[in-house]
């Protein structure tokens, strides 16, 4: 005869087993979904361009900077407005331009993004503008900005987007890199100063 196993006390086996529900539970070990659908290829304030001119009796090449009423200014035509549009929509309204105001008759317009940015503030070494790549997140945007500052809250970083705020902790996309939020172009990243 098998001697019987000894059993554990019910309040012994549901204290366990709220024990291990508590430790798979993620609540507050991750950083927050944050929306991507807010990046388009429409331009924005920052924005470096060159906008080509071909088919035309003097063709030129015209880097251009989107300022922050959403302008650029081209030879000949003026202020242009870029807001709302893709660089093909510009292109177009660059052409159709240049045809209305009889500048040209036909001309052959390009329009492509040389540089993008996101910004960088507060507790870091070198606040400012960081250049935009599509592998940009936040801890790396903090590295291209100097680094941490010895009284940074590594725990509550600001990441604003089209308008929203969400807190990102960078000390635990350190310890998983999925937790690394990727950054979008016109995006902001507010490092805030700790108490202690």
């Amino acid at each position: 005869m098998v001697a019987p196993r000894p059993r554990l006390p019910l309040c012994l086996a549901l204290g366990w087993l709220v024990l291990l529900a508590g430790c798979a539970t993620p609540g507050g070990d991750a950083n927050p979904q944050i929306p991507a659908t807010v990046f388009s290829a429409q331009l924005r304030p920052g924005d470096s361009l060159t906008v080509t001119l071909q088919g035309v009796p003097d063709p030129s090449v015209n880097a251009v900077q989107v300022d922050d009423r959403g302008t650029i200014t081209l030879p000949y035509l003026g202020v242009v407005t870029t807001t709302g549009t893709t660089p093909g929509d510009l292109a177009q309204r660059i052409r159709e331009a240049y045809v209305a105001k009889k500048i040209y008759r036909t001309v052959d317009v390009s329009v492509s993004v040389t540089e993008r940015y996101i910004y960088v503030g507060g507790e870091v070494a070198h606040p400012g503008r960081v250049m935009w790549t599509p592998d940009l997140t936040v801890s790396k945007a903090v590295q291209s900005a100097g680094g941490f500052t010895l009284y940074a809250k590594e725990t509550q970083v600001n990441l604003t987007r089209a308008q929203q705020a969400y807190d990102v902790n960078l000390v635990l996309a350190r310890k998983n890199p999925a937790q690394d939020i990727p950054l979008l172009p016109g995006d902001s990243v507010q490092v805030p100063r700790s108490r202690f």
